[in-house]
């Protein structure tokens, strides 16, 4: 019996993988170079006002007692961003998928970078090109 057959196969699934999300984070980072005023999310100054593009990558409903808060995951190829709407419970065409321009100040709250209220604009679907 031979171990070495299951780790290379694994090392190479790997190496795929990776170089699929590595493709992926590059089409992101040209696609938001190329839209007007767009800075890259890990570059973005925090508490300054900035805008950010990328693909909405989850969408949940944050229940709070007095407050419902719709926090939506972006990422753009160099880190993600949650934009968190307070006072929404959905807002129509923010789904999975869709490519998002928000305009704000980010914040990081518990270590995860933050945009509260965010004007935005739905700009296309993932992997649509843009210019």
């Amino acid at each position: 019996m031979s171990t070495g057959q299951p780790s290379a196969l694994r090392r190479l699934t790997e190496r795929l993988t990776r170089s699929a999300h590595e493709l992926e984070a590059a089409e992101l980072r040209h696609e938001s170079s190329v839209l007007d005023g767009v800075v890259h999310i890990g570059g973005a100054p925090q508490r300054t006002t900035v805008t950010v593009a990328g693909d909405v990558r989850s969408v949940t409903l944050r229940p709070r007692e007095e407050t419902p808060a719709l926090d939506v995951e972006i990422w753009d190829g160099t880190e993600s961003l949650h934009l968190v709407w307070l006072g929404r419970r959905r807002i129509a065409g923010i789904v999975p998928g869709v490519k998002i321009r928000a305009t704000g100040r980010i914040t990081r709250r518990r270590k995860v970078m933050t945009m509260f209220n965010p004007a935005y604009e739905l700009i296309g679907r993932a992997g649509q090109t843009h210019g």
